[in-house]
């Protein structure tokens, strides 16, 4: 856990603070690492698909086959997690956050051991099948851990520390990348083991999650077990004092009782809630339609083009910008704001949006245009990371108090999962249509998400779940002057209706 955290806020890490993010952050690297899995050892796998299939049936695969069960093994991960994140909610609220976590590994378990025994079984189909199951796992992980992550750090390190979950995600993707080299674990011998040894994470996770305390806010405003809930708070500050916490929790519980049980349906039936579960999904979609999968997916092309001997390895040099961009929006998150760094992150991924298209499309007549189309690469990446990145996923626990919180992030969770299935099932038709022009589309979308975020999406550094809550009680206009003020020092009427204590004056 990085030192400066100490100075982002007035609270301290502790030890137990510590232990119970990193553990709660495995399920976020088991994510990242089977999405960038898949990719580098794709001809091998295909090349057993087709040995398997010559054994069964004594001919070669047809091509058309064997398209479409490496796609189907590529996108049905997308499946499983857009299936399950639809139960993150239920899953939550019936076993707790910390007890989910634990019993969603299983689904990690199966995944991995059927993938991993795949080749010595002869079957593809187990293959498939793990896919699946291990993105089941990532679909409830995905959720999970983000509302797990919200709901004990202290609001002044609430944002730092959610970023963790984009900075484990995108470090599992690039570790994915190094072990799938044919030098580490992606040769022919050993790629069950590369997709196989996901379930190391999980035998870790499971062996630390029994020292991590509950939620307290699951405890008090859920389970009512007040005693509970201001011990974990104890663990988690290392404080013995903890009135002010409990104060909090009280004044959320307080508003959560003078409501109806929150259902998916009801998101969206209720004014009070219709505003920010909009701004949830938004969010989620500016990430997958930001066309980040479809710059990994064509900078192996370009680094070609560019005359690198081993593309590979320069996919491997974005991956490397992916983390170090995550850890720069870990520190700015908390001194900049989330509305600010989601808009500066928009605004450069259109930019450099535009550079790619016009760098590939002059890239046969201008030779100088790779160069620019490998900085363009490091840049939108870069710039996903500073803000589309991250901030979607910890905003949405943000956005919403206890009651509605477990429906809102199944939401945004599956809006997530069906851009990405969306994305990754289309792009190549797309791509095929347009050529380099199709990110033009992505910087239509980026643009479009950029108008929406500054019009209508609130800052919520340093503020209580309970005053974000109340915010949306407003009209929006109302909330774009409060939100103005803030930055302007204007609009001193607007500021006057959130007292301290996050209650009207």
């Amino acid at each position: 856990m990085p030192a400066g955290f100490q100075q982002l806020g007035g609270e301290r890490i502790t030890g137990t603070l510590a232990l119970s993010v990193f553990t709660a952050v495995l399920g976020s690297f088991q994510f990242g690492y089977n999405i960038g899995v898949i990719n580098a050892p794709q001809k091998i796998i295909e090349q057993e698909y087709n040995s398997t299939w010559m054994e069964r049936y004594s001919e070669p695969i047809p091509p058309q086959t064997l398209t479409s069960l490496w796609s189907l093994s590529v996108a049905i991960f997308s499946i499983g997690g857009m299936l399950s994140s639809f139960s993150v909610g239920i899953v939550a609220e019936f076993f707790g956050r910390r007890k989910a976590m634990l019993i969603n590994n299983l689904l990690a378990f199966i995944g991995g051991g059927l993938m991993g025994m795949s080749k010595i079984c002869r079957s593809f189909e187990m293959t498939i099948l793990g896919r699946f199951t291990i993105g089941a796992y990532c679909g409830l992980a995905s959720g999970l851990v983000p509302m797990y992550v919200g709901e004990i750090a202290p609001t002044s390190l609430r944002g730092a520390l959610g970023t963790l979950h984009q900075l484990a995600i995108v470090t599992g993707i690039l570790i994915a990348q190094i072990l799938g080299l044919e030098s580490l674990l992606g040769s022919k011998k050993l790629w069950p083991v590369l997709l196989g040894i996901t379930v190391l994470p999980t035998v870790l996770q499971m062996a630390l999650l029994p020292f991590c305390p509950e939620s307290p806010r699951f405890l008090y405003i859920v389970r009512c077990q007040e005693h509970h809930a201001k011990s974990a708070v104890r663990r988690l500050t290392g404080r013995l004092d903890v009135s002010d916490h409990l104060a909090e929790m009280k004044e959320e519980k307080r508003r959560m009782d003078m409501e109806r049980k929150v259902s998916i349906a009801e998101l969206f039936r209720s004014p009070l809630y219709r505003q920010p579960i909009i701004i949830a999904i938004l969010l989620q979609l500016s990430q997958q339609l930001s066309g980040i999968n479809a710059i990994f997916y064509y900078s192996t092309d370009i680094f070609k083009k560019a005359g690198v001997e081993s593309p590979v390895y320069a996919t491997i040099g974005a991956g490397v910008v992916n983390c170090a961009f995550t850890v720069v929006s870990l520190f700015l998150v908390e001194k900049m704001g989330r509305r600010t760094l989601h808009m500066i992150g928009l605004a450069g991924m259109c930019m450099c949006a535009i550079i790619m298209t016009v760098a590939l499309a002059l890239l046969e007549t201008v030779p100088s245009m790779s160069s620019i189309s490998m900085m363009a690469i490091f840049g939108f990446v870069a710039f996903f990371e500073v803000g589309p990145g991250p901030i979607p996923w910890f905003f949405v626990a943000e956005l919403f108090s206890q009651g509605p919180r477990p429906a809102a992030m199944a939401v945004a969770g599956c809006s997530n999962w069906t851009a990405n299935f969306i994305i990754g099932m289309g792009f190549q038709y797309v791509a095929n249509l347009t050529g380099p022009y199709v990110f033009l589309i992505f910087a239509t979308f980026l643009l479009f998400f950029l108008i929406f975020t500054f019009f209508r999406v609130p800052e919520t550094r340093g503020k209580t779940f309970d005053q974000i809550s109340a915010t949306f009680q407003r009209h929006p206009q109302d909330m774009m002057d409060m939100d103005l003020g803030m930055e302007q020092g204007k609009h001193s009427t607007e500021l006057d209706y959130l007292g301290s204590d996050g209650t009207e004056n």
